[in-house]
């Protein structure tokens, strides 16, 4: 995708929040335990290398993505001798690239490891489902079969083994719990006990830090944003928010009583007021739910009228603005402050979703 360097909308990312938010992690670890920086989805719409190098700088031990093509675009940024590991489904027939790139890889099925023919070594973590219900073995026996024919291939080690904790950003922790002691009980029941174990992710490793084992899987909680709301007040120390999204007016006008604006004409004046067309949307994932929503100009707010067009949003304003007046979407403007979690919140979604919705189009750029 081209990204609109010539264009008034962009994201600033603030690296000092993102190394805060490590370091106030770190803290609470014992020494032994890494952090591994979760970066997939181009570090939940953060931008993957940029910020894996102020996780890095941070002391960050190691990256976890999504798909083997965010491995290597790590590897290619330079990233020559960090841990990486690869948490979603890989092919058979990448196994090779992944070895010759020392890219470790989630294994979560025996037939996977089948008629293997490595031509270097391969590091394999075995994931466990034990209660998510998406990928993983689910017996003690699967997992001695696989730990079986991981031997019997001089090219392979079994790394580390984990799950993933479906509820662990609950209040309530007796799912949280019955998931815990499936892995446990499929943990022992290996021979040897792989070099690392690893369950937490940001909620479990916030609220149960008895669990973070050998390495934690810092994902969301480093970019700012809580888990979920239900555990905001319990977190042990305050996280701070690394991203704000930005735009500009590029037409200002006023509107008499009866004129409509954007697809549908579904907003319509009933009075004299003005407006104002800002040069983001959907493509740029400001999608089209974000109608009635607000924003802020000059720390005001200023609603969202009509509806979310590709490229072009229109806003109501509380007066008459300078055309190149700066918006603000997500981020603070004269100490007030709209979060990501005020879009999921008016979005049905989560925050996630809210900052990994915005498309490469829109520029980032790194302060501090």
């Amino acid at each position: 995708m081209v990204t609109g360097w010539h264009r008034p909308t962009w994201i600033e990312i603030d690296r000092a929040a993102i190394r805060e938010n490590i370091k106030n992690e770190q803290k609470q670890l014992p020494e032994n335990v890494a952090l591994w920086a979760v970066v997939k989805a181009n570090a939940y719409g953060h931008g993957i290398i940029e910020v894996a190098k102020t996780a890095k700088e941070a002391g960050a031990k190691g990256f976890c993505v999504a798909i083997l093509d965010e491995a290597l675009a790590l590897r290619e940024a330079g990233f020559q001798d960090d841990f990486i590991l690869v948490l979603g489904a890989t092919r058979q027939e990448d196994a090779n690239l992944a070895a010759k790139n020392r890219i470790s890889l989630t294994v979560f099925r025996e037939d996977w490891l089948d008629n293997l023919a490595l031509e270097a070594p391969l590091q394999i973590h075995l994931k466990v489902d034990s209660g998510m219900g998406r990928l993983g073995i689910r017996s003690a026996e699967e997992a001695r079969h696989i730990e079986a024919t991981i031997a019997e291939n001089k090219q392979l080690q079994l790394e580390g083994i984990y799950t993933h904790f479906a509820t662990a950003d609950q209040l309530e922790t007796s799912y949280f719990e019955q998931q815990l002691a499936k892995f446990t009980t499929i943990l022992t029941s290996l021979k040897e006990r792989p070099t690392f174990v690893h369950t937490a992710n940001s909620a479990a490793s916030l609220l149960q830090p008895q669990m973070n084992f050998d390495a934690i899987r810092f994902g969301i909680s480093m970019y700012g944003l809580t888990p979920s709301k239900e555990i905001k007040t319990s977190l042990p120390f305050e996280l701070r928010p690394a991203l704000a999204l930005y735009t500009e007016m590029v037409l200002v006008k006023e509107l008499a009583p009866g004129d409509s604006v954007s697809y549908g004409a579904t907003y319509t004046a009933t009075e004299r007021e003005w407006v104002a067309t800002l040069p983001i949307g959907y493509a740029d994932g400001l999608i089209r739910h974000y109608s009635g929503f607000h924003v802020l100009v000059d720390g005001e707010h200023a609603p969202i009228i009509g509806r979310v067009c590709m490229d072009q949003t229109i806003i109501k304003l509380p007066h008459e603005f300078q055309t190149g007046s700066k918006v603000t979407i997500i981020g603070t403007d004269h100490g007030n402050t709209i979060t990501a979690d005020d879009a999921a919140e008016y979005l049905d979604t989560i925050n996630y979703e809210v900052t990994c919705l915005l498309t490469e189009r829109i520029p980032r750029k790194y302060i501090h």
